[in-house]
């Protein structure tokens, strides 16, 4: 695990989700560093790291929460959202603030037909496609929703990299979500989502719901899944809450 480090002030660690690593995640916050030290994490297996043959929630969070060395405001995206949970949930005493943004956490709401498809057209196409990143990540794209014409072809060095990890990660939806040590924190809690899938909102309602009083759930429109690329509205409402943590 790799990080770059943008800024000075009071410390936020950014944790990525698939596909991109760390800076190509989280470019549009990169005006925070203005304010606050934004320690910017490349997972292992992401470039520029060398490849890796599987990545893994469980020992992923494990390296975050090694990082938690000081108070520091937490944040996580998708796959990195999960892993941002499990990591705070390991190092409460370390955590200024937790925000979670469409956060994999489809263990909360497993029977929920929504929830089983999903899971099935992802095995379907790891299975279908697990030779052929180029392929996979054009049926990926469409499952979401996307325009599977925009993949490019062939796959550029880096992103075929990420992709072939993407196929070969452990199943977030193996997770089990540290609910209750997560309630029982002081720090306050932030879920995001985009406003774009029903099955998402309905996964950080269930999230926000086991968190209790002390999470804030909140809808930002305008880049689907990948929220922080909205830019300012998603920069203002995270200002907001590392600054509430602060008094």
């Amino acid at each position: 695990m790799t990080f770059e480090v943008w800024g000075a002030g009071p410390t936020v660690l950014l944790v990525h989700g698939a596909i991109t690593n760390g800076p190509a995640a989280w470019s549009k916050q990169r005006p925070l560093a203005e304010r606050w030290q934004m320690i910017v994490v490349n997972r292992p297996g992401f470039v520029p790291n060398q490849p890796e043959d599987r990545c893994d929630f469980e020992s992923d969070a494990a390296g975050i929460a090694g990082l938690l060395d000081q108070p520091t405001h937490l944040v996580g995206h998708s796959y990195g959202g999960l892993i941002a949970l499990l990591a705070a949930s390991q190092r409460p005493a370390d955590v200024r603030s937790l925000t979670v943004v469409e956060p994999a956490v489809m263990s909360l709401l497993r029977g929920e037909p929504a929830v089983e498809e999903a899971i099935a057209t992802h095995l379907t196409l790891v299975a279908s496609h697990a030779d052929d990143p180029e392929a996979f990540l054009a049926a990926f794209t469409a499952s979401l929703g996307g325009d599977a014409t925009t993949v490019p072809s062939p796959l550029p060095d880096q992103l075929r990299q990420h992709v072939e990890l993407l196929i070969h990660e452990r199943y977030p939806w193996e997770a089990e979500i540290p609910a209750e040590t997560l309630a029982a924190a002081p720090f306050p809690k932030l879920i995001v989502s985009g406003g774009h899938s029903p099955m998402q909102e309905a996964l950080c309602d269930a999230l926000a719901g086991r968190l209790g009083p002390s999470a804030e759930r909140v809808v930002i429109e305008g880049a689907g899944h990948i929220v922080q690329r909205t830019g300012p509205p998603f920069n203002d409402r995270l200002e907001q809450l590392f600054r509430s943590a602060g008094r």
